[in-house]
């Protein structure tokens, strides 16, 4: 259907909304990233299979009332428990769901409406039918990732089903832009992509520009270790993201977006054409939108997967053509962007808070999070936690909160140790820290920031040093170089980290190291720059005696250090066969049949052979 008209886009919302409630049961198969790489497109096609097979069923949401739907959404979070399904309206939801499971599926449930219990995620002897009620789910606050796994992500019907482009309709019709730049400066949304720079005062300063061209940005590139947040919204909710975008457009007077996206998120690439595609052909994408006199126009620019493209005066030249390094300010990109254009530039995450705002309202939004910190923040929950994934809770939700509530806690039981956070631009956060609100700016004064969202929760055998040294080689094969203390410094950095983990740290590099990190964070070019020391300096800080045990004791209490490790032999396992002797390349181990062995330090290489060949569990490492 052509949407040329306020009425008509109320008319399509209408039918679409209609259509959905027709289906008696619905079928959401996680399609997202990762649950595709457990085999969910298997799933799907034979659920899909099985409900072509009965009279009376469709399996495609279009014109054709269907009883079923058997749908791909987006991802729908808990991705520790992957491949998803979803069964509505019972909101049964299935966990590790494999192709064999199918038929099982979709006699018992859809055909009959009774749960297949042994799917069912159960914690602590409890069972949970309902998505909802699992605590995973039941201790988020899901705004911005409301629609992920519950609407097909690529069709344009189901997302105005849901309400989709309400907010772009009150915009244009009822709004002047000058009113939409006031609301979202009034709501104090923070750009989520990791500095927490006002939104609405990006976008009043280039609605406010003499030059009549602009421009609006998004950035997709999401670079950090272990974050997914803006990968699972372009997968799983394309158009909220671009509703956003187009809202943005017409409040500061730009006729074309770009959305640069790493290359390496093929799935988002492809589902953010589809939903480009369908809003051009509805209609919603174009010249004189619903008869406005409003045009907008959005391309896709790939990049290929440099960190520093993340930084906007590097993203902006890489969609021009030119390597992806940033610039001195100023100008600033507000003033001088894309193109040496007055451009907004923000993240995935903050347009699609857009549409919620504009919808329902700033004093809304502020009734979420913090005071000046308002609204929802999305999180990529990894490392060593019950329940991985991707969450939303409020602005000022406490660590703890994240880790114990809705991650269940450390894997194994094991003692909690710390949490990296902000990924290579952020630092780490420890038990005494557990208590602080993850805000900007309780973040902030803990000398750390939330960065685009990753969380990686770490248990008492990971060391710090390593973590620190981890980081640092990921942050210096990513500078871009163009600034001595980014590029010279973090190279010093690396090379006594390395030096630390395998032995040959001393004292003054421990000093050094500290003065480095400092001096970067004072003098680099960028903002990528001035917090790539950050985890090196917040490990310093909170985890000094580890790094005193790697400099001064020669020693790595979790193991993890190769170098470091000491082996010993346990007396009492030991049967003294001989078997770490006869396998123990540099003849560390002595001993007699039948008696315990033992091992000499000086001559081990801590290859780990003795572990490897011992039947008893008698070698270990040394704590």
């Amino acid at each position: 259907m052509k949407i040329a008209s306020r009425d008509d886009l109320k008319q399509a919302r209408s039918l679409a909304a209609g259509t959905m409630a027709e289906q008696t049961k619905r079928i959401l198969v996680c399609a997202g990233t990762g649950c595709l790489a457990g085999g969910s497109q298997q799933i799907y096609e034979r659920l899909a299979e099985l409900a072509e097979g009965k009279d009376g069923i469709s399996v495609e949401f279009g014109p054709e009332i269907a009883h079923v739907g058997v749908k791909r959404s987006g991802c729908h979070g808990f991705c520790e428990m992957g491949p998803l399904v979803r069964i509505e309206p019972m909101n049964y939801l299935y966990i590790k769901v494999k192709e064999e499971d199918c038929d099982e599926i979709f006699e018992e449930t859809v055909l009959n409406g009774r749960p297949v219990e042994r799917l069912l995620y159960e914690l602590d002897g409890v069972r949970y039918r309902e998505q909802e009620k699992i605590p995973f789910y039941a201790k988020q606050t899901r705004q911005v990732l409301k629609n992920c796994g519950h609407i097909d992500a690529e069709n344009l019907a189901e997302y105005l089903a849901v309400g989709g482009y309400r907010a772009l309709e009150t915009a244009l019709f009822e709004m002047m832009p000058q009113e939409v730049v006031e609301v979202i400066t009034k709501s104090e949304l923070r750009c989520r992509g990791g500095g927490g720079f006002s939104t609405g005062y990006k976008w009043r300063q280039v609605a406010g520009q003499k030059e009549t061209v602009r421009y609006v940005v998004c950035n997709g590139d999401e670079g950090d270790p272990g974050a997914f947040m803006d990968r699972s919204v372009m997968e799983g909710d394309p158009h909220k993201m671009l509703e956003g975008m187009m809202i943005a457009g017409y409040a500061v007077g730009a006729k074309e977006g770009y959305i640069y996206v790493r290359a390496e998120y093929p799935l988002a690439i492809k589902r953010l054409r589809t939903a480009i595609a369908q809003a051009e052909e509805a209609g919603l994408l174009g010249d004189d939108i619903m008869s406005s006199g409003f045009g907008f126009r959005i391309h896709i620019n790939r990049g290929a997967g440099a960190f520093v493209c993340g930084e906007g005066s590097a993203l902006t030249a890489s969609i021009e053509g030119e390597r992806g390094m940033p610039r001195t300010k100023p100008p600033r990109t507000v003033e001088q962007g894309l193109f040496g254009k007055p451009t907004v530039l923000n993240n995935v995450e903050t347009y699609a808070n857009v549409p919620l705002i504009i919808e329902n309202g700033a004093d809304w939004y502020h009734r979420l999070g913090t005071e000046h910190s308002p609204g929802t923040k999305a999180f990529a929950l990894t490392g060593s936690v019950r329940n991985t994934g991707l969450i939303e809770v409020p602005m000022g939700t406490t660590l703890g909160e994240i880790v114990f509530g809705v991650g269940g806690g450390v894997k194994g039981d094991a003692p909690f140790k710390a949490v990296q956070i902000g990924g290579p631009s952020g630092g780490c956060l420890v038990t005494s820290d557990l208590n602080v609100k993850l805000d900007f700016d309780s973040l902030k004064e803990l000398g750390a920031m939330i960065g685009s969202g990753g969380l990686v929760v770490m248990d008492e055998n990971t060391c710090m040093v390593e973590v620190a040294r981890f980081f640092m080689n990921f942050t210096q094969n990513e500078s871009c170089g163009k600034c001595v203390p980014c590029r010279e410094g973090t190279r010093r950095m690396l090379e006594i980290l390395e030096d630390i983990v395998a032995g040959r740290g001393t004292m003054e590099q421990l000093d050094l190291l500290q003065e480095l990190g400092e001096a970067i964070s004072d003098t680099a070019l960028c903002g990528l720059g001035k917090s790539a020391a950050l985890p090196v300096l917040s490990t310093l800080k909170n985890f000094r005696q580890e790094y005193l045990d790697h400099v001064v004791d020669k020693r790595c209490r979790t193991g993890n250090c190769k170098a470091l490790r000491r082996f010993a032999i346990d007396p009492q396992k030991c049967r003294g066969c001989s078997k770490c002797a006869r396998n123990c390349p540099a003849g560390a181990i002595t001993g007699k049949i039948k008696e315990p062995f033992s091992v000499d330090a000086a001559k081990c290489i801590q290859c780990g052979a003795c572990v490897e060949q011992c039947a008893f569990g008698a070698v270990y490492v040394e704590n």
